[in-house]
């Protein structure tokens, strides 16, 4: 594990290593992503698939995409004054960083992060960028200037479609963590927890 983390209740109310209690008590959880983290997450997956599978009716497609421009101003704010595995001071690496973490994924020896891994980092602004690409360029083609313009059509869905992939890739992350690390990174992302 590389980040250090402080845990949960004092030292005197926790079982010491070794002991019976400890034994019985499992694995020690520690809060990481705060519930608005977690509120942000869940209601954006809602409001971007609800955007992008309901296209017949303007007035669901429109608000859903209103919603989930609304959750990224949110996310970027909270991204600077959040919670520590919040802040995009923790996750967000240098490009070299993230590609080496991608070559220690193929070596088999990448670490275990507490917060985001440097390619989980780098996913999250991938995910921002597409995200408020899609529904920015849905708005533009609402207002009066860029009505029906072919391009700015284009553009929206060419952007929906690349989120989707994105979305594809991160779940494909998730899961490889999940398994190279043995704990649950969905369950993580409801409960808040995650291992020592």
């Amino acid at each position: 594990m590389t980040d250090e983390v402080a845990p949960l209740g004092t030292a005197a109310s926790l079982p010491s290593p070794g002991s019976e209690a400890a034994a019985l008590a499992g694995p020690r959880q520690v809060r990481v992503w705060d519930p608005l983290v977690r509120l942000f997450h869940w209601s954006l997956v809602g409001a971007f698939f609800t955007s992008f599978l309901i296209v017949d009716s303007a007035r669901i497609h429109e608000r859903a995409g209103y919603v989930v421009l609304g959750l990224l101003a949110f996310r970027v704010i909270w991204g600077m004054v959040g919670s520590r595995h919040a802040r995009f001071s923790d996750f967000v690496k240098p490009p070299m960083r993230v590609l080496g973490y991608l070559l220690d994924i193929l070596r088999g020896h990448a670490a275990r992060y507490l917060g985001h891994n440097p390619a989980g980092g780098a996913m999250i602004l991938a995910l921002i960028a597409g995200a408020a690409l899609t529904a920015g360029s849905g708005w533009l083609s609402t207002t009066d200037a860029l009505w029906g313009v072919a391009w700015v059509e284009e553009l929206h869905e060419a952007a929906a479609y690349g989120t989707v992939a994105l979305v594809g890739l991160h779940v494909l992350g998730v899961i490889a963590a999940s398994l190279s690390h043995r704990e649950n990174l969905v369950l993580a992302m409801v409960t808040g927890k995650k291992r020592a």
